[in-house]
């Protein structure tokens, strides 16, 4: 099977983007069913990279439909040992103006019963989390954004709603109040999943508008949300390139060691069909 060192997910507008050569699609098989699509490989800035659609072609998946562990489970028996997710986000902030970028660096959960392990089924683990998205990574996709002229911000909390209908305009002033920083439907999932799977993963939120708190809120038509993730998308895409072009073939964060000392279960008594299963992510410590 091919193979590629990094991952990005994102809307499938990322898959044109400019300077991707050597392209294949790839489809790949998982315990968990089948991701959202298959993965398009290619080489970026000299580098094999994994593309994934995350709802899909044409956007047929709601957030709550999303696959995540076949997504990342993939996405690991690519090779992948980064993942750089791109994502609509809504602004709970002034600050956060639309076409702003954000780096997020801390998630709450606001999701309801999604998947987002792989463990259970006899194989019990327990990763650290407290600080979920990788600080090298995240550092990286900062310094492309600044060096692709994004107006991005370093830093803030992801609140992940369940979706698919928006928030209350009570829930959302209760997040601000909280001190929330932006808004989406996705990424937390994604990021525990990686986390597990020993996965660099960070977030650029691309804030579409601002979530419905704002007093112009609804002024805004789909038109210009359209507009402006356009506008990100192209953005993205540069800052992707950047990144991709400035990431370390040998990784020296604690992503790359998550599992060392988060497996509970006596070796001898996991199943043998999981440690088959889970072979590409528990493999160096279990077998």
């Amino acid at each position: 099977m091919q193979r590629a060192q990094i991952g990005i997910i994102g809307g499938s507008g990322l898959y044109d983007m400019a300077g991707v050569t050597d392209r294949e699609e790839v489809k790949v098989a998982t315990p968990f069913g089948d991701p959202s699509g298959p993965y398009l490989l290619g080489t970026l800035r000299g580098k094999r990279v994994a593309f994934l659609a995350r709802h899909g072609a044409g956007h047929r998946l709601t957030p709550s439909e999303l696959n995540f562990r076949a997504n990342i489970y993939g996405l690991k028996t690519l090779g992948v040992e980064y993942i750089l997710s791109a994502s609509a986000v809504g602004s709970l902030k002034e600050e956060y103006k639309p076409a702003d970028i954000l780096i997020p660096d801390q998630f709450f959960d606001r999701t309801k019963g999604r998947p987002s392990t792989f463990f259970g089924r006899g194989l019990v683990g327990h990763v650290a989390f407290a600080h979920p998205f990788c600080r090298i990574l995240s550092r990286i996709a900062c310094d492309s954004g600044t060096n692709a002229g994004a107006t991005i911000h370093q830093g803030g909390t992801y609140v992940c709603m369940e979706g698919p209908q928006f928030s209350t305009l009570a829930e959302s002033k209760l997040y601000r109040s909280w001190g929330m920083d932006v808004i989406g439907m996705t990424n937390l999932q994604e990021a525990k999943l990686a986390r597990e799977a020993e996965i660099c993963y960070t977030t650029i939120a691309l804030v579409t508008d601002y979530d419905c708190w704002h007093p112009d809120h609804d002024s805004v038509t789909v038109e210009m949300i359209i507009a402006t993730l356009n506008k990100n998308s192209a953005t993205a895409q540069r800052i992707i390139a950047g990144a991709v072009e400035q990431l370390p073939y040998e990784r020296t964060c604690e992503c790359a060691t998550a599992l060392k000392y988060a497996l509970i279960t006596r070796p001898d008594v996991v199943p043998e069909a999981i440690k088959k299963d889970l072979a590409p992510i528990i493999g160096k410590y279990i077998s």
